[in-house]
Order: C-alpha cells, then sequence, then structure tokens
C-alpha cells in the first residue's frame, strides 16, 4: 500500500467519526429548555414617604356602631410591606379646620389584624365631644372616617412602623392589657403571635365599660376555643343589665393589679399595655409598684396625655433660656425648659407642625436641623435621618435653628 493511499484511508475515517458525532448530537435527547426569569427589579415592599392606598371595604364591629373597621390595598397593586402585630400606619389627610380652610392631618392608627399579603386593615372609633364638655368639638378625623371615608375613598400611607410589638422568645408568657380600642394593636399581636406559634402562652385582658363596646368578640372567643394557651379575661365596667357575668364579661370593675394577681398564675410574665389616659396613669405605675421590672413592662399610649402620665419626664426650668429659631415660620423663641419637647414647646406658640403619634415611632414630625443639637430622653424609635430630629422627643442641648 502507497503512502498515499494510507493518507486516503485515515482521512475516510476521521470523516466518517466527525458526521457520526453530528449525526449523535443532533438527535440525543436534550433537557427541557429553560427560560430565565426576568431580570426585572423589584422594589422594596416597604416605601418611603407617602403611598396612595385604596378602601376596599368597611365593616362595623361593635354593637354600639361607633367602630368601624377599613381594609386597605395599595392603588399600584404592588407588594404589600410586611409588618409585626402592634405597629401602625401613618396618614396624612386633607381636611377642612372649623372655619373651611383645608389643611394636611396626620394620624396614626394601629394595624388591627396580623399580617395579609392583599390589605391593611386599621379600626377607628367614632370620638365624640367629651360627656362633660359637650361644647367642645369631637374628634375631627375619627369622624371624617365614620361620616364620609366608604369603600373606593383614596388615602395617602406611610409604611408600618413604631416598636410596640411582641418579644420573639414565646418561652415568657405575654400578658396583653387593652382598655377599649386599645384593643387593637394587642388584637394583632395575638393573632400574628398565635398563627407563627399556636401554643404560645398570651393572657389577654380586655376592659370595655359594657358589650355594646366589644370588637372583635367572635374571633377572641375562637382564639379561646382552637388555642388551649390562650386566656381571655373579659372586664366591664357598667354592664347592661341583662348580661349575665359568664356571658360576655368575666369581671366587673377596671383592670387592675388585684385582678391581675388573682388571675395570673405565678412566675414571670412580660406585660403589654394599651388604653386611654386614667388606665395608663393608674396601671402602669401599679405594674412597676407591684414589682414588674421596667424592661417587662411596654405600652402604647393614646397620645402625649397618657404617656406623660405613665411615665414622667419631668421639665427643667433653665436659668438662662435658650434661643429657638423657626426659620420657614419666621419665630425667633426663648426655650426656658418648662415644655419637656419641641414639638409641645412649637404648637404652644403657634408653630405649625405636622405630627402623629407623638411618641418619636412615625416620623411625621422629622426636621431639618440648620444648626444647633437635639437630645433625647429615651433614643427613638423611628430611624431619624442625619441632620434631622423627631420634634415629639427631642429638646435642645443648646441654641437651635430648626428648618420648621
Amino acid at each position: 500500500m502507497t503512502t498515499l493511499a494510507l493518507a486516503g484511508y485515515i482521512c475516510a475515517a476521521l470523516a466518517v467519526q466527525v458526521i457520526a458525532a453530528i449525526i449523535f448530537a443532533a438527535f440525543r435527547p436534550r433537557p427541557p429548555l429553560v427560560q430565565a426569569a426576568p431580570t426585572r427589579a423589584m422594589a422594596n415592599a416597604a416605601w418611603a414617604g407617602l403611598r396612595a392606598f385604596r378602601v376596599r371595604s368597611r365593616d362595623d364591629e361593635d354593637d354600639a356602631i361607633s367602630q368601624s373597621s377599613f381594609y386597605l390595598e395599595p392603588v399600584d397593586g404592588r407588594p404589600l410591606a410586611p409588618y409585626r402585630g402592634g405597629q401602625f400606619l401613618t396618614l396624612h389627610l386633607e381636611l377642612p379646620d372649623a372655619g373651611g380652610t383645608i389643611g394636611t392631618v396626620t394620624r396614626c392608627y394601629s394595624l388591627s389584624d396580623r399580617p395579609d399579603k392583599l390589605a391593611y386593615r386599621i379600626t377607628i372609633k367614632r370620638i365624640p365631644a367629651p360627656a362633660d364638655h359637650p361644647d367642645l368639638p369631637p374628634g375631627r378625623v375619627s369622624n371624617y372616617f365614620h361620616d364620609h371615608v366608604a369603600a373606593g375613598t383614596i388615602l395617602q400611607l406611610r409604611a408600618p412602623a413604631g416598636g410596640f410589638v411582641l418579644d420573639d422568645d414565646a418561652s415568657i408568657p405575654a400578658v396583653l392589657i387593652a382598655g377599649g380600642i386599645g384593643i387593637t394593636p394587642l388584637f394583632a399581636m395575638a393573632r400574628a403571635a398565635l398563627a407563627a406559634k399556636a401554643d404560645r402562652a398570651i393572657h389577654l385582658f380586655y376592659g370595655v365599660r359594657d358589650g355594646r363596646e366589644l370588637v372583635f368578640e367572635a374571633d377572641l372567643l375562637a382564639m379561646v376555643d382552637r388555642h388551649p394557651n390562650f386566656h381571655l379575661t373579659i372586664v366591664q365596667s357598667a354592664p347592661l343589665p341583662l348580661e349575665a357575668k359568664g356571658d360576655r364579661y368575666h369581671a366587673i370593675g377596671f383592670i387592675d393589679v388585684a385582678l391581675l394577681r388573682r388571675t395570673l398564675p405565678h412566675g414571670e410574665h412580660h406585660f403589654y399595655v394599651c388604653g386611654p389616659p386614667p388606665m395608663m396613669a393608674s396601671l402602669v405605675p401599679a405594674l412597676r409598684a407591684w414589682g414588674v421590672a421596667s424592661d417587662a413592662v411596654r405600652y402604647e399610649a393614646f397620645g402625649p396625655a397618657s404617656i406623660e402620665s405613665a411615665e414622667d419626664v419631668a421639665p427643667t426650668p433653665l436659668a438662662t433660656p435658650l434661643e429657638i429659631r423657626f426659620t420657614r415660620s419666621g419665630r425667633t423663641l426663648s426655650w426656658t425648659g418648662e415644655e419637656t419637647n419641641l414639638l409641645d414647646f412649637a404648637e404652644r406658640n403657634g408653630v405649625a407642625v405636622l405630627s402623629g403619634c407623638r411618641s418619636g415611632s412615625c416620623g411625621s414630625c422629622d426636621t431639618a436641623v440648620i444648626s444647633g443639637e437635639v437630645r433625647y430622653a429615651q433614643p427613638p424609635s423611628f430611624d431619624v435621618e442625619k441632620g434631622h430630629c423627631l420634634l415629639c422627643v427631642g429638646a435642645p442641648v443648646g441654641d437651635l435653628v430648626l428648618n420648621a
């Protein structure tokens, strides 16, 4: 065999191998085609500033038709920010005052159920004029909600906020103490906690005037049936004549330490309290006097009166007043230490500033500091941007210039 013929055989053999490889590659089984997921960036479920929500529906919650739940869904259809039971929403409303002038009004309302992927729920009680002062106006925002807000209403909301939440440690029994509409954050806490750990030990004490004011009653009784470690004590201060003890209440009077001592088992507990000023003013100090550690008592109050009465922040009069300048308002005022925070100081002197929770949680009163320094008796739960301050819990260290 000549060299040329041998080379021809080799080339032919190589060509046959290449052709076979091509045929095998063409007809061999292939894995299914997997299309890469779209890489469109998803926005964070939480949001900065205001976001538009639509009222999906409204439910009356009590026999007196004085407390209503509003279900809120985002207009943009994007995911809802998760939250923890006990947190609240901050609402910004454009409402007329008594003279008909439209202005921005800010209010904070607790989320009143465990997290839901489709909607938030808040429950609002209509606040009438005080019985002993009928000449005073009724609650401006609560009455607006009850009289004008219905399915389809658009509202502007800030993302859920607040540090009034249950400990993650479920080994220590939680004692939830609610007065009136103060049930809303505590109900949300209990619902979320039991959804996460069905056998968590929770004692809920719920105080109302009579059975007409009870909200979430059917849900509470269902929770008692489903969860052996969930204990409910309803306390009515003035039961209706036809209501028998054990039917819609378990004790008469008010929630106090004596009732807690009779009802709770021995051992360590963490207490969470939310209610009107008289309840906060009496119960929170009484728990401390009972020997409950300060860090085992947490509370959320209805505005500044109950906060100050529950845990006083004493004014500190100054020998030499400080100069506080509000640039946008064009006011320069003297801080003498008579107030405990800059929000009260501004309001007393007619400086208009936004406010919400009045406890350092919602950020509504966030204000830029042009010069000077602001101190806090306790660090606010809202994350304050550098160069800003929260007026509701802040006090000046020295002369101060604020963009307000």
